[in-house]
């Protein structure tokens, strides 16, 4: 067996979590079974990856429709040897059902969430187009990964999918356990001395790609509903920590105007490991933008306590978090603010093992190798 994953845009270096999804995954599954990743020629491989990286693809929107890409994956896949093509994201579709039926290959979809859901939920209104392209592409795929159990259901259901053909993959940490409380209180340290936050006892962290609406729109929320209430509570000492890139210059002026409001903007930060190991708890009210949130799984694997609106624990299995994780509904931001200020007590708690069993790449990669090898 020999993979190929065709990945359509940059991620190397892996930055942002949608990058990280991707490369976590060939990392670790090219360690039980060969993988050749053949993806744009913007990406920046270093001198580590354990998977071949053939960049076959340009950068301009062009890639999408190229036909002359499938005569040089057909050729390449023979020379090699592929066996199974792993299809990120349904945007290639058209190239992976071709090379099923012309280079013989298995064909496997990885979603990483309902791709036409996501931009309805944005108000993009050719959503309906992309939701059919979507449905023949999973419908012609000899198997599908779904990242969350809801979108698995979604699909099924809608896509009218056999059930026996649909596996739920979720999205991995590289730690296989929590952070000590001893390693939590030197990253804090850390980050107060860095930022000056001397006069805070508790640091709160959000954590997003701020052009993105859903995150800005959580950040709106935290600041002009939640923050009000913290405020409120004269023996609180806190600071929320906002990092993020690309946030526009007029949403930057408003953010750092609340400074003087424990808020503190970081921007875009070169490890934000430190950051989610440092922090007492993690803010994520986050309502719309499908799949599962990779932040948040970051975040509870460093053991912050955190507070999620519904839509933004999709694909965190109940009880899995134990007390480390509230949720509340939607857009209720006075009960996001009050579990908040409840929560503060279970951030000595440590989170369950349970958490690193399900989410370990380790334990998802041997995972990946079994459904691959039944797919026949």
């Amino acid at each position: 067996m020999k993979i190929a994953s065709l990945v359509p845009y940059k991620i190397m270096p892996a930055r942002m979590g949608g990058q990280k999804g991707i490369y976590l995954f060939l990392k670790y599954v090219s360690q039980k079974i060969p993988v050749i990743c053949y993806t744009s020629n913007d990406n920046e491989p270093g001198d580590t990856e354990n998977f071949t990286v053939k960049k076959v693809l340009g950068t301009g929107s062009s890639r999408y429709y190229n036909l002359f890409t499938f005569f040089r994956l057909k050729k390449d896949f023979k020379a090699e040897g592929i066996t199974h093509l792993v299809l990120e994201h349904p945007y290639l579709g058209w190239l992976g059902i071709l090379l099923k039926y012309f280079a013989g290959v298995k064909f496997i979809v990885h979603s990483h969430n309902i791709e036409a859901l996501r931009f309805k939920s944005t108000g993009r209104w050719w959503w309906r187009i992309l939701w059919q392209y979507e449905k023949l592409v999973h419908r012609r795929a000899d198997h599908s990964f779904f990242i969350t159990a809801e979108d698995k259901a979604y699909a099924i259901a809608n896509f009218r999918l056999n059930p026996g053909l649909c596996t739920v993959i979720t999205y991995g940490i590289e730690q296989p356990k929590a952070p000590s409380f001893t390693d939590k209180e030197t990253a804090k340290k850390q980050v107060i001395r860095h930022h000056q936050l001397e006069n805070s006892d508790f640091i709160l962290l959000y954590n997003g790609t701020l052009d993105y609406e859903p995150n800005l729109d959580g950040l709106k929320t935290i600041v002009n509903q939640v923050n009000p209430v913290l405020m409120a509570q004269k023996e609180f000492s806190y600071t929320i920590i906002v990092c993020g890139n690309r946030l526009s210059s007029e949403n930057k002026a408003w953010l750092e105007s609340h400074r003087n409001n424990n808020i503190l903007f970081a921007g875009f930060v070169d490890d934000i490991n430190i950051y989610f190991t440092a922090a007492d708890m993690f803010l994520n009210p986050i309502t719309d933008g499908g799949g599962i949130k990779t932040k948040l799984v970051e975040a509870l694997a460093a053991n912050n306590t955190t507070v999620s609106y519904s839509n933004g624990a999709i694909g965190i299995p109940e009880g899995i978090a134990g007390n480390k994780l509230t949720i509340v509904p939607d857009n209720e931001a006075p009960a996001f603010a009050e579990a908040l200020l409840k929560q503060i007590h279970h951030s000595k708690e440590m989170i369950p093992d349970t958490f690193f069993d399900h989410f370990y790449w380790g334990n998802i990669a041997g995972k990946v190798a079994g459904v691959l090898q039944s797919v026949k």
